[in-house]
């Protein structure tokens, strides 16, 4: 009902619910796509893990099924275990290190090298280090993504107001459109396996 072209449905999971929770969204997105014209991702939002332990969880999470792994990074937000954003970033299997507080240098630099997309959020307090995200990040060459970090219908971005999380974080017009008009679709066609839509 908002005119989203896609969606990217990841809950949270860890070791004990993972392969379930994405065997649940794999019939919940099939169900979506065979009665609306949206594309449904199937995915997990990797949660306070010990950070040795998202590589095996991220495997397991793709081979039930998943297209999205998201790894919760380390917002300034939640008590976070320190190496997560770290871990996130050296995983072939994740595909979005979510709101990563202060992202390093060194994680961006991986982030960029291994493909792995970066969030700004429009979350209240994981967006508080936006502008430093943005800043290290595009220094870095990541891409970026603006996401609305939903847990409810009223939480869906709408174009304005992902428009004013962009420029908010400091990117300039023109970053901001790249931002929010290209990298999306670069990283649907990474989850999608490199099919174009």
């Amino acid at each position: 009902m908002r005119g989203y072209a896609a969606i990217g449905i990841a809950d949270h999971a860890g070791p004990g619910n993972v392969e379930w929770v994405v065997r649940q969204l794999v019939e919940d997105c099939r169900f979506v796509e065979r009665h609306w014209d949206v594309i449904a991702l199937p995915g997990v939002e990797l949660t306070h893990l010990p950070p040795a332990a998202i590589p095996d969880v991220a495997r397991a999470a793709k081979a039930a099924g998943a297209k999205l792994v998201v790894v919760h990074g380390e917002t300034p937000s939640e008590p976070v275990q320190p190496g997560t954003n770290l871990a996130a970033v050296r995983c072939p299997e994740v595909d979005v290190l979510g709101h990563p507080g202060l992202l390093t240098e060194e994680e961006a630099a991986l982030a960029a090298e291994n493909g792995i997309f970066v969030e700004l959020t429009a979350r209240r307090g994981h967006s508080l280090a936006n502008g430093h995200v943005a800043r290290v990040g595009l220094a870095a060459g990541v891409q970026l993504v603006v996401d609305s970090d939903s847990h409810s219908p009223g939480d869906l971005l709408t174009p304005e107001v992902a428009w004013k999380v962009a420029r908010g974080a400091g990117l300039d017009h023109a970053t901001a459109r790249r931002v929010l008009e290209e990298n999306p679709k670069r990283l649907l066609l990474k989850l999608q396996g490199g099919r174009r839509v």
